[in-house]
């Protein structure tokens, strides 16, 4: 991907900062967030054109799009944590939907658009939480499109804001325990360094229409996660059981059982057309 006009909505968090840098090398990058302190930091590091901005104002993507004139767009932008979605659903649905729409609206109305990219989430499969819900919406309005347009579908990423990792580094760090929430608990994780590496690829295979979904290996026990660490660090701290969260389940998968009887492996993806 060389020499393109890039727009990254979401530029300054974990996934989108990451696109940003990874891309901005040979193209030419425009980034949206309400992050202001993170857009600032962003844009230092990668040179990129950038605007404090918010997705849920139409007036705000239309102006973006007449002045930058994107050809791609990676659609970062949303809101993720369960618990504080199932606390506001009406901020989940102004970002994770009516956002989307406005990015997905406004996408459509310019000749110049080659490909849309929608970073969709595991939590969408059988959703049942506010964000998964939520962001379920932009993935089947993203594939319903048609030609260019691409969902990309994967787990938890090591070290993005908000996640185990970093929690934990903190507990720690304040001489506090690790804490988790269920024995039982797994999740699928990668780094967010390949999770982004691979969401780049799928925009340059997709054609239109497909579901891309990131082949993560099999899930990790978080209580394993947890005692590996503790063993690294050579040290003893305890681990605390806080028990389930709002929203939260014990697993996640990656499709449905309908989807996996549909879905064509091919590399490090499941496809789904």
């Amino acid at each position: 991907m060389r020499k393109k006009r890039i727009l990254v909505t979401g530029c300054a968090g974990s996934i989108g900062s990451e696109i940003v840098r990874q891309l901005s090398k040979n193209n030419d990058i425009f980034g949206i967030d309400t992050n202001e302190s993170g857009l600032f930091s962003i844009q230092n590091e990668c040179g990129m054109y950038g605007r404090v901005g918010d997705i849920r104002n139409k007036e705000t993507v239309h102006d973006i799009f007449s002045d930058f004139k994107p050809q791609m767009v990676f659609h970062a932008a949303a809101y993720k944590h369960v618990p504080l979605m199932e606390k506001y659903p009406e901020e989940a649905i102004q970002t994770n939907i009516i956002g989307t729409s406005n990015i997905v609206s406004e996408s459509k109305k310019w000749e110049c658009l080659e490909k849309f990219v929608y970073i969709s989430t595991d939590k969408v499969v059988n959703a049942h939480c506010i964000m998964g819900i939520s962001k379920k919406f932009g993935e089947v309005l993203t594939v319903n499109q048609g030609k260019g347009f691409v969902a990309v579908r994967f787990g938890n990423v090591m070290g993005s804001r908000g996640s185990l990792l970093p929690i934990w580094e903190e507990q720690i760090n304040k001489g506090r325990p690790i804490t988790i929430t269920d024995d039982r608990m797994e999740r699928y994780f990668m780094t967010i360094e390949e999770a982004v590496s691979l969401v780049i690829k799928a925009a340059d295979d997709g054609i239109g229409g497909e579901v891309y979904i990131l082949d993560m290996g099999k899930p990790i026990r978080i209580i394993d996660l947890a005692k590996k660490i503790v063993s690294h660090l050579g040290r003893d701290v305890p681990i605390e059981n806080i028990g389930i969260r709002e929203g939260e389940t014990l697993g996640e998968r990656l499709m449905t059982e309908e989807e996996e009887k549909r879905a064509i492996k091919k590399g490090q993806f499941y496809i789904i057309k």
